[in-house]
């Protein structure tokens, strides 16, 4: 019987939401019979799980530290077993900048964009780059922290400084009307693809985690045929940057008809409105066994 830590908290801008999914997790584990325990990297050193006798961890952390090969890295010097994606895996999926060129490489479609690091857009590059409404965001951060609509060169300008204080690359991305989709990955397989609608400019950190309103459509409302074309595209762009185990792809369907894809979560929320956990219930997968299935998959 394994004695299982469950990683949450940490130091990310994330920590809210990781503290909430951990306890999930933590639930969830206990209820499948589990011996796990919450384990906060923030309030103890990570020799404490050797200390403590845990020898599988299941990775709840968001964010820098947790979700960009950090802690991979530890645990695999620790030797211990995890949850997930490796360290290359975790590292690339972080990087929204580098997520996008290995897609662009490789054929995935994604949105046009430009880099920006930090200081370094003057008003002839934001002039070049505001013909239409842009997305901002800063390269290495989660839960739509950080990103902002831009329509005019004063709020890209604007929007650029509020993202440079929290990364030293920013990306911006053509700004794409259209709806938006996940695709659950787990185990190497796609789940029911999710559409949400919300009624905010766009699915932020607000709607994700505080709204009332917004809604998770499964079945997704795509025709059977664009629904499968977007779970294999999706499995292919989680599979471009190195991802395993389990995680969570976002695109949009644009003005055009055709998908693009966003980016690549490899510890995706696990709170009451996540949704990996509502594309597993769609086949049947209870919160506990989906996360012992996960866990399962520890190496």
């Amino acid at each position: 019987m394994s004695k299982v830590a469950v990683l949450l908290g940490g130091h990310s801008a994330e920590r809210e939401i990781s503290l909430l999914s951990g306890q999930a997790v933590l639930r969830g584990l206990l209820a499948g019979g589990i011996d796990a325990h919450a384990f906060d990297p923030a309030e103890r050193p990570l020799e404490d799980l050797h200390r403590d006798g845990f020898d599988k961890v299941f990775i709840a952390l968001h964010g820098r530290g947790g979700e960009d090969g950090t802690v991979q890295g530890a645990l695999e010097w620790l030797q211990i077993p995890y949850t997930g994606s490796r360290v290359l895996g975790s590292a690339l999926a972080m990087d929204k900048v580098r997520t996008k060129q290995i897609w662009q490489s490789l054929g995935l479609p994604t949105a046009d964009f430009w880099i920006i690091h930090k200081g370094l857009l003057d008003d002839q590059l934001a002039a070049d780059i505001m013909t239409g409404p842009v997305m901002v965001k800063p390269s290495r951060e989660g839960s739509s922290i950080g990103m902002k609509k831009a329509s005019t060169v004063q709020e890209l300008k604007d929007a650029v400084a509020e993202a440079e204080a929290l990364d030293d690359v920013v990306l911006v991305e053509r700004w794409i009307s259209g709806p938006e989709f996940t695709v659950g990955i787990l185990d190497g397989q796609p789940l029911p693809v999710i559409q949400m609608k919300t009624p905010n400019g766009f699915y932020d950190y607000d709607a994700k985690y505080k709204s009332n309103t917004t809604q998770y459509l499964i079945p997704c409302g795509l025709p059977a045929d664009q629904e499968e074309a977007l779970k294999a595209m999706a499995l292919k762009a989680f599979d471009a940057v190195g991802a395993e185990g389990w995680g969570r792809v976002d695109a949009m369907l644009d003005e055009h008809g055709q998908f693009q894809l966003l980016e690549v979560n490899t510890v995706p929320g696990m709170t009451e409105k996540s949704l990996v956990p509502k594309a597993a219930a769609a086949t049947g997968l209870d919160f506990s066994t989906l996360v012992c299935r996960i866990l399962a998959a520890a190496r």
